[in-house]
């Protein structure tokens, strides 16, 4: 393995919505929130940034949005994946166009095609567009695993730079790191499991805490990246119950009521997701109280 091209703090955005429509103000809020914490990198719309259900017009303009904003100073990987490949190629298409570093491409859901079917469509987006990408394999949403071994077959394609794993699997960072040669970012979609996944090797994390509290994440990454595990422990103990608070309830209703606690955007979220349920939130208030961000 060389020196990653992305590493760190990446957060995972939401989407605010405001009378059904995308919150552009409270967009511009929320990404200069996680710039001034010194996160490493963003991703707009990517599941928490419910990109499921936004149109493509509405897709596209929150990416050149956050491109627009960010303006260079933090790295903005956009999301840009699909069940149908046509649809991530033109997702990709237009992230290169508007000046995003890099895409993340989530493994096509619902379709569950095999092993062989999720490699021709990764490359085919490849080679179509010339912009790194991030594979983003979720199995617990999408219906279907990327194998370690169809990822070490990518990672030979230039393009394809590493990969959002968010299987909670440990043990995947040890086989991706003695079966892959050269550059390849491996990169936790796992807030609550990544401490164990840095020590073994990873070289970031994709979050959904961060919305909520990036100067933490940001802090527990630093002690990380200088080999001081006991401070890093110190800051997971922190924000363990923050972690798993934020999925309490159809994701990313609980970040969005976090958000809208600390006064940054509404709770709005669009069918089929539903506003966080009274029964949870008394617990994502205590874990953000612990956390340090109530």
């Amino acid at each position: 393995m060389t020196a990653p091209l992305f590493k760190g703090v990446i957060t995972a955005l939401i989407t605010p919505l405001r009378d059904g429509n995308v919150d552009e103000g409270a967009f511009e809020k929320l990404l200069e929130r996680q710039i001034a914490a010194g996160v490493h990198g963003v991703v707009p719309v990517g599941t928490t940034g419910e990109s499921a259900t936004l149109k493509m017009d509405e897709h596209k303009r929150v990416i050149e949005q956050c491109v627009t904003i960010a303006a260079g100073r933090v790295r903005v990987i956009a999301g840009a994946g699909s069940n149908a490949t046509h649809e991530a190629i033109e997702l990709s298409a237009f992230a290169k166009e508007v000046g995003a570093d890099a895409t993340l491409v989530v493994t096509p859901y619902y379709n569950k095609p095999s092993q062989e079917g999720m490699i021709a469509h990764f490359e085919a987006i490849s080679d179509a567009v010339q912009i790194p990408m991030l594979l983003y394999n979720v199995p617990s949403r999408c219906g279907v695993d990327l194998s370690n071994e169809a990822v070490a077959h990518l990672a030979n394609n230039p393009n394809i730079v590493g990969i959002k794993d968010a299987t909670s699997d440990i043990s995947r960072v040890s086989w991706m790191r003695s079966h892959i040669n050269g550059p390849f970012d491996l990169i936790s979609g796992d807030d609550a499991t990544w401490l164990g996944y840095a020590a073994s090797g990873g070289v970031g994390v994709i979050s959904v805490t961060s919305n909520v509290a990036p100067e933490a994440m940001v802090a527990m990454y630093n002690a990380v990246a200088a080999g001081d595990y006991a401070t890093a422990r110190t800051w997971q103990d922190r924000l363990i119950n923050l972690h798993k608070a934020l999925f309490l309830d159809n994701s990313p209703s609980p970040a969005k009521y976090a958000l809208a606690k600390l006064g940054l955007c509404s709770e709005e979220v669009r069918l089929p997701l539903s506003l966080t349920r009274d029964a949870v939130k008394p617990q994502i208030d205590q874990a953000m109280v612990e956390a340090g961000v109530a």
